[in-house]
């Protein structure tokens, strides 16, 4: 089944260049300082697969893991996740567009239920703070 009908988008402008934007979500070192991730694997092609172990506050640990639907470097990742009980993956996909020494992306999904498009835009929300706080830091 394909998910329709409950969509969010998310548009920020990141000030870092979109290839600096790039790198923080392709290479797993990067990654995992900001978006609170452990034990990352990221095969950044299309088919390719990725893995993390999410630390969330009060230290709970969430394994994920999925695979690349689309790349498009240093404008376009479509990201499946595997969610249990499900044959289809949840995918999120984001755009980056430069925007002279800034990147805009925009980050987008299609889920099955408004609980689920709700949860998973609040947590995108918090990954694109991560990202926006490591990208200042650096």
């Amino acid at each position: 089944m394909t998910a329709t009908g409950f969509d969010y988008v998310i548009t920020r402008t990141l000030e870092a260049p979109v290839e600096q934007v790039w790198a923080a979500w392709t290479r797993a070192d990067q990654y995992g300082q900001w978006a609170s991730a452990e034990e990352v694997v990221l095969d950044v092609r299309p088919g390719g697969a990725w893995s993390s172990v999410m630390v969330i506050p009060g230290g709970t640990r969430v394994p994920l893991s999925g695979r690349y639907t689309e790349v498009v470097e240093n404008k376009r990742l479509v990201i499946g996740m595997s969610v249990p009980g499900r044959e289809e993956l949840v995918l999120m996909t984001a755009d980056l567009a430069a925007d002279g020494d800034h990147t805009r992306i925009t980050l987008s999904q299609t889920l099955e239920s408004a609980e689920e498009r709700d949860q998973s835009e609040y947590g995108s929300n918090m990954l694109l703070d991560g990202l926006t706080a490591f990208l200042a830091a650096t």
